[in-house]
């Protein structure tokens, strides 16, 4: 079987003359026709740390490629900045660049005809972006995260973006002055790399590594430090070795993958996110998940890793503790993973961990030892009720009381929650309900952090509910539940929901209740209109005409068959 599997159509043959023409003008020579074409994409951009150290691992990947016999082709792709686009307008376009990401790279590989692809991202959509891709053209590849940001220091303590949002709340709460808010602004991100705690970014790659397709330890790597840039190297070589043997990601990305990667997210205290991700990715290479699936696996896994945003540790700390193979293997001797999955390398994941220690190394706690887990069950529930009869997911790490039943404080965008709360009109004991930011109705399902931070900031974190039918940011913690489905746009009981009204969150008894008798709940819905569409045209119109469901992850082509 020729390397140039699927290139040849481009290289070969006397009536691909014109193609070789332009190929010898970006460096093809004599020799490189008959070699496989490995496309880089690039997700480098100076809008964010977390992608402004990307170009420089892009080239490593691409040095890597040519010695190891391939002819590597670099383009670029896109990347949003959750933490910039944070409570603004702009944070609507961020979970659509998840198929934009996805879209764009399986437009270049398959117009291209290339015979794999190397992916390198860092900001918290590139990762799932790709991976949708990669699972749509079922092509050899690997993924290289760009590396995680270390963290900032202020008064010997560890900062994050999450601490700068936290800030504005304990500012309006009059908890600190304007000076102390400031000095945590220019520490909290000391340079390139994703945010640094179990946030969305390093949630998806340590996915990814579980699945066994990127390379061990490197999803927790510092983005500054050496190491990661030898892994991109590495990696190139690892890609083209799957291609020389057509090892394909419906042979790795399997149901055995997504259990190990649901496994390890919960044992790592990852973020909401990776349900909606994970879920997308499942659908785009055909393997049955489903959101009881997460509660499955969190029922028998434990939280082990002491990790911001609710813990005290950053990503960089689990590095040096042992990385996700650290976890992994305790998981594995558990049989809590599946260690005959198929890694990227072509060993098993079994295989890969074999000389990993079972415990923990005594001189650290930021992964706790098997006996004294920081939470004896996963912290990612789905619940259901009659107000998400599709489910939510809640995040109930670092809540103190795991219910709250209490009056509805109704609010139609984050904008106006966030308001309230920095006002102080929101008191112990509410819920804040704040609708028309799902996938359809905001469009583009917004993280919350800004609210959730201010209300953890002004000391509200363990006294206060909020849900949502928009989503959480991976530094999001308290009791709070996302991902409502039906979403308000659709007419989903969220939307029903009256200033006032009694609402129940139960993560213990995985239950989201409104406490309206049923035929009144008939009566308003009868009376409820669908909002217009607030985007007629361009990129959010068509999403929002596309989009499915978050209790289906949020895909764009779910019926289109």
């Amino acid at each position: 079987m020729p390397e140039n599997l699927r290139s040849q159509v481009v290289t070969q043959g006397v009536q691909r003359s014109p193609n070789r023409a332009m190929l010898r003008a970006v460096g093809f020579g004599d020799e490189d026709f008959t070699k496989p074409i490995v496309g880089i994409a690039n997700g480098y951009s100076t809008i964010t740390p977390c992608n402004m150290g990307l170009n420089e691992l892009a080239k490593r990947a691409e040095a890597g490629a040519k010695v190891a016999g391939a002819m590597p082709q670099m383009f670029g792709t896109i990347t949003i900045s959750d933490g910039i686009s944070m409570g603004t307008e702009g944070m609507k376009y961020s979970l659509v660049s998840r198929e934009v990401i996805a879209d764009s790279i399986e437009t270049v590989c398959n117009g291209q005809s290339m015979d794999g692809v190397l992916a390198v991202g860092g900001c918290d959509k590139n990762m799932p972006g790709a991976m949708i891709a990669i699972a749509r053209m079922n092509i050899p590849a690997i993924f290289v995260y760009g590396g995680t940001i270390k963290p900032g220091n202020h008064n010997g303590r560890d900062l994050t973006v999450v601490s700068a949002f936290e800030a504005v709340g304990q500012h309006s709460a009059g908890k600190i002055d304007t000076n102390e808010l400031l000095q945590v602004e220019r520490k909290a991100c000391p340079g390139a790399g994703s945010c640094g705690g179990m946030y969305t970014a390093n949630t998806m790659s340590s996915a990814f590594e579980a699945m066994g397709m990127s390379l061990p330890y490197s999803s927790t790597m510092a983005a500054e430090d050496a190491e990661k840039a030898e892994s991109a190297e590495k990696s190139a070589f690892v890609l083209v070795e799957a291609i020389q043997k057509q090892l394909l990601p419906r042979q790795i990305v399997t149901r055995k993958a997504f259990e190990n990667a649901i496994s390890v997210i919960m044992a790592v205290g990852g973020s909401t996110n990776a349900v909606l991700h994970l879920l997308a990715i499942a659908h785009s290479i055909g393997v049955e998940l489903c959101l009881d699936d997460f509660e499955t696996i969190r029922a028998r896994v434990p939280v082990l890793c002491d990790l911001k945003p609710s813990g005290k540790y950053v990503a960089t700390d689990l590095h040096k503790a042992g990385g996700i193979p650290q976890v992994m293997k305790m998981l594995l001797v558990r049989d809590l993973l599946h260690g005959d999955a198929l890694t990227i390398t072509g060993q098993t994941i079994a295989e890969v961990l074999a000389d990993v220690p079972e415990q923990p190394r005594a001189d650290q706690d930021v992964i706790r030892p098997w006996n004294n887990p920081m939470y004896a069950q996963g912290h990612l529930a789905i619940l259901r009720g009659n107000l998400a009869t599709e489910g939510a997911v809640a995040k109930i790490t670092g809540v103190k009381t795991p219910s709250i039943t209490g009056p509805a404080r109704v609010f139609e965008s984050e904008e106006a929650s966030l308001a309230a709360i920095l006002a102080g009109k929101i008191n112990r004991g509410d819920v804040l309900v704040i609708r028309y930011e799902g996938p359809k109705g905001g469009p583009g399902m917004r993280e919350m952090l800004a609210p959730t931070s201010a209300l953890i900031g002004a000391g509200l974190g363990d006294a206060v509910g909020l849900i949502t039918d928009g989503r959480f940011s991976g530094g999001t913690y308290g009791m709070v539940v996302g991902h409502v489905a039906p979403e308000a746009a659709v007419g989903g009981a969220i939307a029903l929901v009256e200033e006032g009204d009694t609402i129940t969150i139960d993560a213990r008894d995985r239950l989201l209740h409104l406490h309206v008798p049923d035929e009144e709940l008939e009566r308003r819905r009868a009376a409820w209109q669908p909002p217009k569409p607030r985007y007629t045209t361009g990129v959010l119109a068509k999403y929002a005409k596309l989009v499915s469901s978050s209790s289906v992850g949020a895909v764009t082509d779910l019926d289109l068959g």
